[in-house]
């Protein structure tokens, strides 16, 4: 995937109507600190596009990045941060919920997991709703850089148990720093690209 052009399309918040987008939609949900907005910029090749905050749950919009004129990078609320009030908490919850139920043009959610620990509790609860609306997800597992090689086997494993997926489960371990996983995120996209945007 050769990126060319981004731009930051719409934001929505509680209140907001989703966009009927016509090109395709790749999701990205994750916990507050998971390294979701570095993730993002790496993959559109772009330094601060999608804020990173030292302030994690920040983000409380979806935010719709327009790649190329032909895909959606959809940025998720992060969830599970300790300090917001259980009301925002559940007010986060029913707009992921809710994008997930009726997006029309959702392909493909990419969960994003801290390959040093295991899943929390949030994490299970984000991966079952995924499938539950339809989607296999696929697990990211972000600050590979944090990590020695020969630990990535053992945390994929516990990554996996947790989280009860399947052998069939794609995990790509992926580093913002040095953007190992960054190609296999792109072959994954490049699927649903029309051929010739691949």
């Amino acid at each position: 995937m050769i990126i060319k052009n981004v731009a930051l399309e719409n934001v929505c918040g509680i209140t907001s109507k989703l966009p009927d987008n016509k090109y395709p939609e790749v999701a990205f949900a994750g916990k507050s600190n998971v390294g979701k907005s570095s993730l993002i910029n790496a993959l559109m090749n772009r330094k601060s596009l999608a804020r990173t905050s030292a302030q994690p749950g920040k983000t409380q919009t979806i935010n719709f990045y327009n790649v190329n004129d032909r895909i959606y990078f959809v940025d998720l609320p992060g969830y599970g941060y300790a300090r917001a009030n259980e009301e925002v908490k559940a007010k986060w919850g029913k707009m992921i919920e809710d994008y997930l139920h009726k997006s029309r043009q959702l392909k493909v959610v990419f969960l994003l997991i801290d390959i040093r620990h295991k899943p929390g509790e949030n994490d299970c609860i984000m991966y079952d709703w995924i499938l539950r609306q339809g989607y296999e997800p696929v697990i990211i597992a972000t600050k590979l850089d944090k990590i020695k090689r020969s630990q990535i086997d053992k945390q994929k494993k516990l990554i996996r148990e947790a989280l009860g997926a399947s052998k069939e489960t794609i995990i790509i371990p992926f580093s913002a720093e040095t953007k190992q996983g960054r190609e296999e995120i792109y072959e994954i996209i490049d699927g649903y690209l029309p051929e010739e945007e691949a």
